[in-house]
């Protein structure tokens, strides 16, 4: 690059870079560092930018990792950063943006070097570059371990200490993407890593105190969402007559540096979407996800999991319990707000998720808030594209309709929140309609979907698990959401009837030939069976709890009564099947003796007052439905690869080469 280069492909002959990368040691006090760190530039905004910087940039970094372990120029580099961010918090109050400015370039260019490092090696050798002085390969000391936990540490303390203002903006993200990219190992492995020394760093070292100011940095950075400051606000522009001293080392910036290096220009429009969107806070939230599925030491617990489960509420006046030292407060408004706004996002439901599964405190304030329709409503609505999403975003939004639904105050309320004109729900005109009923309707839909296309049972046993929960408290349904629970019953029926079918020909054509082997319909009509006496049990459970508050469900039975008769007498069903059976005949009889051509108004009064006309002990009694959801026995070999496909794939600036990657193949990530 030279005094007028802004073309990226020009990167490889940068002077600055080659003698960077070169076999000539550069001491940490040279004036060099002043003029490496002297250029401006947009930071890349995604992961395409970034494609392109690092691919003009494979020959510097070849060379560095050849030449590094002799020359210790990037701990050359790292020092100079760690001397700068001393005084980082004291530049960033006296609005010095020249010095913020040299210390961001620097940190992005450790980033830069650092991702390369450990895409190519183990940890034991990336600890070789670390070294604070002359070293042959493979021997390290305890001084290069310090460096290591020194960088770690100094990138919490820049992310937790430094106020975040337009000129810290890009320094903080850069922070936070640094740390991400330290904790990447993991990308490069197949198996999880249970043993890695950044991680000890991190749950033992000098990292450990900041466990509990770093989680709840990370996640006002998620609830702030500021956007990133126009282009140029924290870039340095030189004057002509030079900037102050730098530590007393080099004067202003030098004339015939980098000058400006772009990537679409310093100053340029940014998209719509990047207008929108916050990298800061998208960033901080990967990070924070990352952190909280690291795995647990031997003998010590993950810490920043134990802060994300122990948080409380600023408005919570109870004294924090002295046991455990990770314990914050946080604004819980604020937190839930945004979690209401966010949903769209993988990483955010995912956040949501482990918060209402693993914080009892923030289960407890959401489980109360009178308003739980700002947060259910983008949960449905991500169900209800569940063509559109992936498979692990889906989920997440049904195990958390599940946990709720555990809830029997979230299950009365839900009916009594009416809501107007659902326009993302297309099947149907929905003027009116219970929040109870819509969420019914979209986790019927769900199933539906899952029939006749994933065939997941997983995502079966969920759904009617959530039904099944509701069930008793079932109030004032839609007409088109009891319709829908009979319809269901209706497909299932038929597909039963289909199998059962099949089952029978192949009897019959295996007895004709000895050669034909027999297909295994057992097992499809059993799963199919169970997924019947699921659905009937969540009829009877609302019939028996609720009938009075219930007539158009009691229509619609009465409406396709015939879909029942063949379960009357099927030894798998016959105990749920009284109470519907009884239900059936009841109100049949009423409406025969009440005459013919009915209308539909006139059906529904009879059936309101025959509700209150049939004596409740002539109901059979059964246990109450209730399932809990239960995390599988190692999540993390769900969630550790889940969470870092979402950084993988993530807008902000990370690139990894896909043939890299081991932790998940391309497709499923």
């Amino acid at each position: 690059m030279g005094a007028t280069s802004s073309s990226v492909n020009e990167l490889p002959e940068n002077e600055y870079l080659k003698k960077l990368s070169g076999r000539e040691r550069i001491s940490e006090n040279d004036p060099f560092w002043n003029q490496l760190l002297s250029f401006s530039f947009n930071t890349p905004t995604n992961s395409a930018e970034l494609k392109l910087l690092e691919e003009a940039a494979v020959s510097v970094c070849k060379s560095l990792v050849e030449n590094n372990p002799r020359t210790g120029n990037l701990t050359a580099l790292i020092k100079v950063f760690l001397s700068r961010t001393k005084e980082l918090k004291i530049s960033a109050e006296c609005q010095n943006h020249l010095f913020i400015w040299q210390t961001h370039n620097a940190l992005f260019i450790i980033c830069c070097l650092l991702k390369v490092l450990i895409c190519q090696m183990s940890e034991e050798e990336l600890q070789v570059h670390f070294t604070y002085e002359e070293k042959t390969p493979g021997s390290y000391g305890s001084e290069c371990e310090d460096l290591m936990e020194e960088l770690l540490c100094c990138l919490i303390q820049l992310i937790v200490e430094i106020p975040l203002l337009d000129i810290t903006y890009s320094i903080s993200l850069e922070a936070v993407t640094t740390f991400v990219v330290f904790l990447s190992c993991q990308l490069f492995h197949k198996e999880i890593l249970r043993e890695s020394i950044i991680h000890k760093y991190l749950m033992r070292g000098r990292c450990l105190p900041y466990t509990s100011r770093l989680v709840k940095t990370l996640l006002y950075n998620f609830i702030r969402q500021e956007r990133s400051p126009p282009p140029g606000t924290h870039v340095f522009q030189p004057e002509s007559d030079g900037g102050g001293l730098l530590y007393g080392i080099a004067s202003g910036v030098a004339t015939g540096l980098w000058t400006v290096f772009t990537l679409g220009g310093v100053g340029s429009k940014r998209s719509p979407q990047q207008e929108e969107s916050s990298p800061l806070a998208n960033q901080s939230l990967l990070l924070l996800l990352v952190l909280a599925n690291l795995t647990d030491a031997p003998d010590t617990p993950n810490p920043y999991r134990q802060a994300i489960m122990s948080f409380k509420n600023t408005q919570d006046s109870t004294a924090l319990p002295p046991p455990n030292p990770h314990t914050f407060q946080i604004n819980f408004n604020s937190l839930y707000t945004t979690l209401c706004e966010q949903q769209n996002s993988d990483q955010a439901t995912l956040l949501l998720y482990i918060l209402l599964h693993q914080n009892s405190n923030v289960r407890t304030y959401m489980l109360a808030r009178t308003d739980m329709e700002n947060l259910v409503l983008p949960i449905l609505e991500i169900l209800y594209h569940v063509e559109e999403r992936n498979s692990h975003h889906v989920y997440m939004a049904l195990i958390i309709l599940l946990i709720l639904t555990e809830d029997d105050g979230f299950n009365r309320s839900i009916h009594e929140v009416i809501l107007k004109n659902i326009t993302w729900y297309s099947e149907r005109v929905l003027t009116e309609i219970s929040l109870g009923s819509l969420l019914i309707l979209v986790v019927i839909r769900t199933i539906q979907y899952n029939m006749t296309r994933t065939r997941d049972k997983y995502l079966h046993t969920n759904c009617l698990a959530a039904l099944a929960n509701m069930s008793a408290q079932f109030r004032s349904l839609h007409q088109y959401a009891a319709q829908r629970i009979i319809s269901l019953f209706s497909l299932l029926s038929k597909k039963h009837n289909k199998v059962l079918e099949q089952a029978t020909q192949s009897l019959r054509s295996s007895l004709a030939s000895d050669d034909s082997p027999l297909p295994d319909y057992a097992q499809d009509l059993n799963v199919i069976e169970e997924v019947i006496r699921m659905m009937l049990e969540i009829i009877n459970s609302c019939l028996t709890n609720s009938l009075h508050h219930n007539p158009n469900l009691v229509y619609a039975l009465l409406y396709k009564r015939d879909l029942f008769e063949q379960f009357r007498t099927h030894p798998s069903f016959q105990d749920v099947m009284q109470n519907i059976d009884l239900v059936i005949s009841f109100f049949s009889s009423r409406i025969e003796q009440a005459g013919a051509e009915l209308s539909v108004e006139r059906v529904l009064e009879i059936i309101k007052q025959g509700a209150v006309a049939l004596p409740k002990d002539r109901l059979r009694k059964f246990p109450e439905l209730k399932f809990k959801y239960v995390e599988e026995e190692q999540p993390e070999e769900f969630f550790i690869p889940y969470v870092w496909s979402l950084v993988y794939n993530s807008a902000v600036a990370l690139y990894w080469s896909p043939q890299d990657i081991q932790l998940f193949t391309m497709d499923s990530g």
